[in-house]
């Protein structure tokens, strides 16, 4: 009697199946058909697109929107070259997706096969694992250690090329590894030093005027409600970056935004949780010298890179925090009426703050001031609408005032600062959520380039709103140089044709408008809203203004 037997593509789809993965993005590709027919065996969908960026990205956006790790399958040369940004990105924002790239056959090794590339060796630098299937027996119990790695620490992308004929090849059934579900994985969180969770506590328990900045980690852990708790429980005035926007919904008494810099100048003990000391944090050097600074991260590698600190713990944000704030609630003697001065002062500059930006959010002016634009979105967000941002200088408008009302509902490229996610975060957050809203503000520039996708999500009935701040530049750049060579040399590269955005999501069945009046906008939205198709409302905004973060080129310092 014969043993039954299975192919390398069914092994992949049974490890990505024990994973918790139910769709994988991906672009055809000889060398890897037998995983489609695999993933059909297994009930996960393949969504094709139509550039191998985007099925990377999308698959670091789908493990951002779930918590579960994403998959993108392309194939060898090419489909693996053209998806390595999406990777790269993943790896700077600590994102666990898994790429899985075509090879030629073994058998053909060294021999300069169609589409041969040294993968893995491209991909080392840029993942937190890189390898070559070897044999046909291990597809899966590779494909489950590349999962595993995504996981060490702080949670990255792994590579892993599959040589045609070991993809395609059968083996009998007994003789392949194929992990189960739940049976193969250490529980990744960790408390940290309970000593040092003691010190926090003391920390806490003597500081005046303390603030807390929770990073993208805190969402990553699933930490919401114990920063939540930490927070209210120490009355800690509470900054958001990255993913951890949303955390504190606005309105909330410890919910604060625009006095950021005010509060790491004057506070006494700085808390920083799962954000690098990056170029977003001057290099930890607008952190107060004389305040006692903490950071809590899940890489021993990020605590004190770049700025010595008084305290790191490495570990889950949410345990710690719930820790650090049972340790040190006994301890705070008249705690909270001692820092309602400390609130108020921040609350104070906040409001300040604010009201001098006010006049621009309800401007009239035509061309549309980009403030206005990001004003109208943010009026219009629901607590069940997730708010994307992919470009330059109109996103660094949004990313003052647009504030998301519920956890894990504002996604960014994050630190690599890739143009051309918008799309694919989009197809991810619509297809792993189809029960939220999906709202996506582009520029011009980073819409053009992933924009055909739009018919991605056109063809699998994805419906989100799409909003292009038009300035028919790459306003950022064109600031820069301007600044650096003058005005007569500002537009040399970076000046882009005058598109109708809106006509062009009609072409590809999608619903479209052009707005130039800033009065339009919201019913533009209303209208994009209620037609139930994937959308493009395209804003012309005024192009000889700039956000002031694109003045400071705060990105070259």
């Amino acid at each position: 009697m014969m043993s039954e037997t299975i192919s390398g593509g069914h092994l992949v789809a049974k490890a990505l199946k024990a994973e918790g993965v139910d769709v994988i993005y991906t672009l055809c590709g000889g060398h890897i058909i037998d995983i489609y027919d695999g993933c059909v065996d297994e009930g996960i969908e393949v969504i094709d697109v139509r550039h191998e960026q985007v099925a990377a990205h999308a698959a670091d956006g789908y493990a951002r929107i779930t918590g579960k790790p994403g998959c993108a399958v392309v194939t060898a040369g090419p489909g693996t070259t053209d998806a390595v940004t999406g990777v790269a990105n993943a790896f700077r924002a600590e994102s666990p997706m898994l790429l899985i790239g075509g090879q030629g056959a073994l058998s053909q090794h060294k021999m300069g096969s169609l589409q041969d590339l040294p993968h893995v060796d491209m991909m080392t630098p840029i993942t937190k694992f890189a390898a070559t299937v070897p044999s046909t027996e291990r597809v899966a119990d590779i494909v489950s250690m590349a999962f595993r790695e995504c996981y060490n620490g702080a949670p990255g992308p792994s590579f892993l090329e599959i040589p045609r004929d070991v993809l395609d090849a059968k083996v009998p059934l007994e003789k392949a590894r194929i992990p189960q579900a739940g049976q193969y994985r250490a529980s990744t969180r960790q408390l940290g030093d309970p000593e040092a969770v003691e010190q926090l506590a003391d920390l806490l328990a003597h500081a005046e005027k303390p603030a807390i900045l929770l990073g993208s980690q805190v969402w990553t852990c699933r930490a919401t409600d114990a920063a939540i708790d930490f927070v209210r429980a120490l009355n800690i005035p509470a900054y958001m970056n990255g993913s951890g926007r949303g955390t504190l919904p606005p309105g909330d008494p410890h919910h604060f935004q625009l006095s950021r810099r005010y509060a790491f100048t004057e506070a006494d003990l700085i808390i920083i949780v799962g954000t690098p000391f990056d170029f977003r944090m001057g290099y930890g050097k607008r952190l107060s010298p004389t305040a006692k600074v903490v950071q809590i991260d899940l890489d021993y590698r990020t605590v004190g890179k770049n700025r010595d600190i008084d305290l790191g713990i490495v570990g889950d944000a949410g345990l710690i925090l719930s820790a650090a704030a049972q340790a040190a609630s006994g301890r705070i003697e008249n705690g909270v009426a001692r820092r309602k001065a400390w609130l108020d002062e921040l609350r104070a500059v906040e409001t300040a703050a604010y009201e001098k930006r006010l006049p621009r959010q309800h401007s009239d002016a035509q061309p549309i001031d980009p403030y206005r634009l990001v004003h109208e979105i943010n009026e219009f967000l629901t607590e069940d609408t997730i708010y994307i941002g992919d470009g330059g200088d109109i996103v660094t408008f949004s990313g003052q005032v647009v504030q998301p009302k519920s956890p894990g509902h504002w996604m960014d490229p994050g630190p690599l600062g890739t143009l051309g996610v918008g799309m694919a975060f989009a197809m991810a957050a619509k297809q792993a959520r189809r029960d939220k809203e999906v709202l996506c503000l582009f520029g011009d520039g980073a819409f053009s380039l992933t924009g055909w996708d739009f018919e991605t999500m056109v063809r699998f009935d994805l419906p989100f709103i799409g909003v292009i701040g038009n300035n028919s530049s790459m306003n950022q750049i064109r600031y820069g140089q301007a600044a650096k060579y003058g005005e007569d040399r500002a537009r040399i590269g970076n000046t882009l044709g005058d598109i109708r955005y809106g006509e062009f999501a009609k072409l590809l069945g999608g619903y479209g408008e052009e707005v130039r009046d800033p009065a339009e906008i919201r019913p533009a939205l209303e209208r994009a809203r209620e037609s139930g198709k994937p959308s493009l409302i395209n804003v012309w905004v005024d192009p000889e203004v700039y956000a002031p973060g694109t003045m400071n080129q705060t990105m070259y310092k």
